[in-house]
C-alpha cells in the first residue's frame, strides 16, 4: 500500500512539473470520483465541488498560457517554486487520503517535480534539436510548456 502511495506521488510530482495546476486538478477530480477520501481531515475542502471546478479552470487557462511566447521558462525560480508547493500539496493529499506518511509523500512528490520539470525540459530541447522538430509542435505535445 505505501509502495503505491509513494509511487502516486511520484507521478503526480512529475505532472506538476511538467503542468503545475494539472496536478492539483487531478486530486480533486479524484476526490470527486471518490477514489480519495478526505472526510474529517484538514483537506476535506478538495472534495468540494467548487475546488474542483477551481482548479479544473486554473488547469485549462494554464495550459493555453503556458503556450503563449511570453510565458517564462518552467525551470525558472518562480515557476519552480509553484510546481514544488503544488506537487508537495498533493503528495500531502495522497498520504492524507491514505493514511500514509506525509513526510516521506512529499520527499518523492518533489522527486517528481524536479524529474518532470527537468526531464521535460531535456525531452523538448532534444526533440527540438536533435530532430528538427518545431518547438510550437513539440510544445502542444504536451511534453512540456516553456523551457
Amino acid at each position: 500500500m505505501i509502495m503505491t502511495v509513494l509511487l502516486s506521488c511520484l507521478f503526480l510530482g512529475c505532472v506538476a512539473g511538467l503542468r503545475s495546476l494539472t496536478a492539483p486538478a487531478v486530486v480533486c477530480w479524484a476526490a470527486h470520483l471518490g477514489w480519495l477520501h478526505f472526510v474529517g481531515t484538514k483537506l476535506e475542502f478538495i472534495a468540494h465541488p467548487v475546488t474542483l471546478s477551481i482548479f479544473t479552470l486554473l488547469a485549462l487557462v494554464e495550459l493555453t498560457t503556458d503556450k503563449l511566447p511570453k510565458t517564462p521558462a518552467r525551470t525558472t525560480p518562480p515557476g519552480l517554486v509553484a510546481r514544488i508547493f503544488f506537487g508537495g500539496l498533493c503528495a500531502v493529499a495522497l498520504a492524507t487520503s491514505a493514511d500514509g506518511g506525509a513526510i516521506a509523500s512529499v520527499i518523492v512528490g518533489v522527486i517528481g517535480v524536479l524529474v518532470g520539470t527537468f526531464g521535460g525540459y531535456y525531452i523538448r530541447h532534444a526533440l527540438v534539436m536533435r530532430a528538427h522538430l518545431p518547438d510550437f509542435a513539440v510544445a502542444g505535445l504536451k511534453i512540456s510548456s516553456r523551457s
